[in-house]
């Protein structure tokens, strides 16, 4: 059975008044461009249409259509191929016609692919229906809601950034970055912000030429949108021009679209692009959309297809006939049809490996990359350094080293860092490469998910590690799945800092002594760095820096606030927490611990602040005679298996000592791998309250503190 808007469409055409047939009439668009346009919104409708029927066959996976959108294509062909775009799941018709401007690809089959979830899909194979393909300049974005647009504007910072470094850049430096979503995704916090953020760059004088359209259907899934809602918010904003179209005239979106364009292009500013659209055939195949409207409510959008009004141009033209229509129409279907039919038993991904197989090659390049030797002065490297110091250090070499990376976040840029560890920087590199940002966390991920796509290496600061949380989607739903939905086609390479953890001696509260990284942890294919010591600090970053620009992972690097100026170990003036400049670029391989002492009565695993514990803790119990050795783990992510195994075997007694909490903390994780490593050994673990922290001298009441440690390896010696 036919869709109710298929059968509208020929109902339609085939009413058309034989006096429109012989009507000449020349518009903007020239007649062999609104046939391709045509072309294209035929090809996203009939995709639809099949994924409806693929889906009832059990064949399908993937239902959510551009219907009623098709007049993007317009959109597309108002942009140069070469213009980076991000897009919304309705913009079919734009990946279409882009795929015609550049040529080379079949844009049907890729799409049917996609839907099968088959691995000859070209960008994602298999992994998810995208619009994506490097050579399109599409960037893959899976369906988000507007959690692309923080990208979009980094991608639009970056076109000018990268020529003021003198990096090269894969987009052209007069380039448009385009970004399009719904209208309930433009209510979505994260559109707002990276709205703003746009503005407030431009408003600056920075140069951020992106084109953000939103496709205006009026409904979010089953909820309306306010009649006029998008115009009345982005009509009239100060910094960000206004265009806008009604969908339905092809001619008049080509018009404004180019208008759009051309303007972003020329001043090198953002605009809005508010096209009037209609959704046809639901939200989805799975929507029952006569549950929330009514059927004269559905079938009154029938009439403002965008396909009907194309196809009423074309006649009124001259170009066509109805009957010429309607087998344009009718051979698009069979086109399209004759193509599943071809990619039925398309092999699927069935094997893990298979799955996983851009996470894990990401992960091998990374674990197997060495940072080049350290650039130190000569002399210098056995200078006492505090933690700070050190990362101070290894910042200045990376940005003297590498042309390509940035650092950026709030604070980092005049002063140095609430802590600091920036201090000097800016002067010595200048404001293009290290520089502030506004007080927006997805804005500053965003900022360095678009500058790793544009040849740069980002390096930003997320100045508390509850802040991060304000953004943790920027990197699990867009920066870490990138190389995942796009088989390593598209990378984003960025070492985000984060200052972390507690013992700020009760200093302000939970939302600057947060110990919560379990949502970090679950994200796939980062890396997770937690240096403690100076040495390992300077070291690690480097680690880091080599590994994103190598392989293109993320890297998340926990610096411990309450080591940064820490001086002393055991006691006061001893100076044991000092480090000299690391100068082997072997000292802190990805996944790979660091050990402390040869006891062999028992053995800590700890990180963070739970190393300059454990180490206090085992000094003292070396005075009663009890021999400790002690593990600092290092990277919370991929674990060092081998070292907490050898060295838990070492001993056959193991403390776990974790200063994040005790449910979903770090400490689960290495008594699971302990277990299943098959560890026949006594496990004992210590960690901080499940609870948050709170100001003043209670902080001490929740956070572990060495007199646990001491207490749970008085157990484990007891229970020998």
């Amino acid at each position: 059975m036919r869709e109710p808007v298929d059968e509208h469409f020929i109902a339609s055409v085939s009413a058309l008044s034989a006096s429109s047939e012989t009507t000449s009439s020349r518009g903007e668009l020239a007649t062999e461009v609104l046939v391709e346009l045509f072309d294209s919104q035929l090809g996203s409708r009939h995709l639809d249409l099949i994924a409806r029927e693929l889906r009832a066959k059990d064949r399908g996976y993937y239902t959510i259509g551009s219907a009623g959108h098709e007049s993007n294509a317009a959109v597309a062909a108002a942009l140069r191929p070469t213009d980076p775009a991000l897009l919304h799941y309705r913009s079919g018709a734009f990946f279409l016609q882009r795929a015609r401007q550049v040529g080379g690809s079949d844009p049907v089959r890729d799409v049917l692919l996609g839907m099968l979830a088959a691995t000859e899909e070209p960008i994602a194979g298999g992994r998810h229906k995208v619009w994506g393909r490097a050579d399109l300049a599409v960037i893959p974005q899976t369906s988000t809601v507007a959690s692309h647009l923080p990208r979009a504007v980094g991608v639009a910072f970056s076109l000018g950034r990268a020529a003021r470094v003198g990096v090269p850049s894969p987009w052209p430096n007069d380039a448009v970055t385009v970004c399009s979503f719904g209208d309930a995704s433009a209510n979505h916090s994260t559109a707002i912000g990276a709205i703003n953020t746009a503005i407030h760059t431009a408003y600056q004088g920075i140069s951020l030429p992106l084109l953000f359209v939103c496709e205006d259907n009026g409904i979010g899934i089953s909820v309306r949108t306010p009649l006029d809602w998008i115009a009345s918010s982005f009509g009239h904003r100060d910094g960000l021009e206004y265009f806008t179209a009604d969908g339905v005239d092809i001619e008049s979106t080509y018009a404004s679209a180019h208008a759009a364009a051309e303007w972003v292009r020329a001043q090198r500013k953002p605009a809005f692009f508010h096209l009037r659209t209609v959704r046809l055939m639901g939200h989805a195949g799975s929507d029952y959309e006569p549950g929330y409207r009514s059927p004269q409510e559905i079938s009154s959008e029938y009439d403002s297809d965008p396909l009907i009004g194309t196809a009423r141009l074309l006649i009124t033209r001259g170009h066509y006939t109805r009957e010429e229509i309607l087998d344009r129409y009718e051979g698009k279907r069979g086109e399209v049809r004759q193509i599943a039919e071809r990619l039925a038993g398309a092999q699927e991904l069935d094997r893990r490996a298979a799955v996983m197989a851009p996470l894990t090659h990401t992960n091998r390049e990374a674990t197997a990359t060495l940072p080049t030797p350290s650039r130190a002065p000569a002399g210098s490297a056995n200078d006492a350094h505090t933690l700070a110091q050190a990362i101070n250090r290894a910042l200045d070499e990376t940005l003297r080293e590498f042309p390509e990376s940035l650092v950026f976040g709030e604070d980092v840029a005049r002063k140095g860092g609430v802590y600091g560890v920036t201090r000097g920087l800016r002067k010595q590199f200048g404001a293009n490469r290290v520089f502030d940002t506004l007080l927006d966390e997805q804005a500053i991920l965003g900022l360095a998910l678009g500058a790793g796509l544009s040849g740069l290496l980002p390096i930003p600061e997320i100045q508390y590690l509850a802040y991060l949380h304000n953004a943790a989607d920027q990197l699990r739903g867009e920066a870490a799945t990138l190389q995942f939905f796009s088989m390593r086609q598209y990378r984003n390479p960025m070492v985000v800092r984060v200052a972390a953890y507690g013992y700020q001696k009760g200093f302000g509260g939970h939302f600057h002594n947060d110990n919560a990284v379990a949502a970090l942890r679950d994200i796939p294919g980062i890396v997770i760095a937690s240096p403690a010591r100076p040495d390992d600090a300077a070291a690690m970053l480097r680690t880091c820096v080599a590994a994103a620009r190598r392989s293109g992972v993320v890297c998340v690097y926990l610096e411990p606030i309450a080591l940064y100026h820490t001086h002393d170990l055991h006691e006061d003036g001893d100076g044991g927490w000092l480090a000299g400049y690391p100068a082997d670029p072997e000292h802190a391989p990805i996944g790979r611990g660091r050990s402390y002492g040869d006891g062999d009565d028992f053995t800590i695993v700890t990180f963070g602040n739970g190393v300059r514990m454990s180490l206090r803790a085992a000094h003292r119990l070396a005075e009663r005679g009890i021999n400790a050795r002690v593990l600092d783990i290092r990277w919370l992510a991929p674990m060092p298996h081998a070292d907490i195994m050898r060295e838990a075997e070492a001993t056959g007694r193991v403390l776990v000592v974790d200063e994040t909490r005790h449910g979903g903390g770090v400490g689960e994780g290495i008594v699971t791998l302990l277990v299943e490593g098959g560890f026949r050994g006594r496990i004992g673990r210590v960690s901080s309250a499940d609870s948050f922290v709170p100001l003043g001298a209670a902080a001490g009441e929740v956070l572990l503190s060495e007199a646990e440690i001491d207490a749970a390896v008085n157990r484990l010696m007891a229970n020998a």
